[in-house]
């Protein structure tokens, strides 16, 4: 039913990124389009014996840099509001909370939001920071901890290294962001819904500013271990940068990743007014469920294809006008096809011209935070017309290539792009899809 309350329109002015690609949302891109793996043997753990031994890992991360950064909120004489984290106080978070404050301080800087902050109010900012697994590394780190030494050996920061949503509240802190701050959790359709509920209450009114997105760090032998254990990965251990390799018909599997994305999602106006930079507009939003199966896409795909619809009616544009889908792909045998089939249907009318690419080939899965990546690439891609590529891909799959889509290959490929759409899907049968456009 159609309100008769005008909608607000919401823009992208700041993006933060952490990934096996770089610690920046640039050398990401760059990376990206260049179409660089960053995919490597597991260092984080000797993960001999475990039959998947290769990761997207975050290379070169210094947690202290961005935390020390001298950028923070300032009050009407100069004084910083909030002080950055000390050394001490390091120790209180775990690795995803590290990546995605990182993320979420060059989201911030890359806003501009510092010179205006005297005029924006902290009570319509907020955070919506999403987490799919946790804390995971560290539980099991404080597990052996209190089995070699007991009760007494057990942190009292425990608590705050593990729990998903101290993410979104330490950025807050650091940010002073004194509106609605919460934490997503939704497989890997995390960052997808973060982003798309965050767009929903700008869009009503609830808040101006938020900063969404998501982060993970689960490269550890449990989490590593488990996804292996489900045959869920891929075990192209001697060539782990061939190894992510959708639609491909040698695929075996997903590489597990880790990292963080945050976008500062703006009211078009406001953002207007103080002069942002506006990379791009989030323009529709799709979320679904397949009520079928807790970790296979129903049967042609129909929930992914229903949130892509879903996403596109919102926006209002025609299935013919989108240049691009960054796709969830992942390289497991199933998936990848599937959702192929769905994207097909969905744009039947311009399969011709329609670029798809799966920025997980170069990356891997980064869980969590893989849809705020999906979403990376497809508003960079609008904002700089260029469509990464697929990497890897040598021999596309034949049920894939029947399909008539673009898959971009091995190279990235320079286009126009007014509109996008990425997709996100998690375990549990839960979708997301976001429709980007020029703002």
């Amino acid at each position: 039913m159609e309100t008769s309350v005008a909608r607000r329109r919401v823009v992208i002015t700041g993006i933060g990124a952490v990934t096996p690609l770089g610690n920046t949302s640039s050398a990401t891109w760059s990376a990206l389009t260049a179409g660089r793996s960053g995919i490597g043997r597991i260092t984080h753990f000797d993960p001999a014996g475990c039959a998947a031994q290769i990761a997207g890992e975050v290379k070169g991360f210094d947690p202290r840099f961005p935390l020390a950064s001298p950028v923070f909120p300032r009050g009407p004489h100069g004084e910083p509001v909030t002080a950055p984290v000390s050394q001490k106080d390091f120790k209180k978070f775990g690795r995803f909370t590290h990546l995605g404050l990182a993320a979420g301080v060059e989201a911030y800087v890359d806003s501009g939001m510092d010179a205006s902050r005297q005029a924006l109010s902290p009570l319509r900012m907020g955070a919506n920071l999403g987490v799919g697994l946790g804390g995971l590394p560290e539980i099991v780190a404080m597990h052996e901890t209190w089995k070699q030494g007991g009760f007494r050996k057990i942190s009292p920061f425990f608590i705050l290294q593990t729990a998903p949503n101290i993410l979104a509240g330490q950025l807050a802190i650091l940010l002073d962001l004194k509106g609605s701050n919460m934490c997503v959790s939704s497989a890997c359709a995390t960052s997808g819904h973060a982003l798309g509920e965050s767009f929903r209450a700008i869009q009503r009114g609830d808040a101006d500013v938020l900063f969404a997105g998501g982060a993970e760090a689960v490269v550890s032998p449990l989490g590593v271990g488990a996804f292996a254990q489900m045959r869920a990965l891929s075990t192209r251990n001697d060539q782990p940068e061939r190894a992510s390799r959708p639609y491909d018909v040698a695929r075996d599997g997903f590489v597990i990743g880790e990292g963080a994305v945050v976008f500062v999602l703006e009211e078009r106006e406001q953002a207007l007014r103080r002069g942002a930079r506006v990379y791009a507009e989030v323009l529709g939003y799709g979320a679904t469920e397949d009520a079928f199966h807790l970790s296979s896409l129903a049967p042609d795909a129909e929930g992914s294809a229903r949130a892509m619809r879903l996403a596109l009616a919102e926006s209002k544009v025609a299935p013919e006008r989108v240049a691009y889908v960054s796709a969830h792909a992942t390289s497991t045998l199933s998936g990848d096809g599937e959702e192929a089939a769905a994207i097909a249907a969905v744009f039947a009318a311009a399969r011709d011209k329609i670029h798809v690419s799966a920025v997980k080939s170069m990356t891997g899965h980064l869980l969590g935070a893989a849809g705020a990546l999906g979403a990376l690439a497809a508003t960079l891609a609008v904002h700089h017309g260029v469509v990464p590529p697929t990497i890897n891909l040598e021999n596309l799959d034949p049920a894939c290539a029947a399909l008539g889509l673009n898959f971009t290959p091995n190279h990235s490929v320079r286009k126009e792009v007014e509109f996008a759409l990425t997709n996100s899907f998690g375990f549990g049968g839960t979708n997301a899809s976001l429709v980007i456009g020029r703002g």
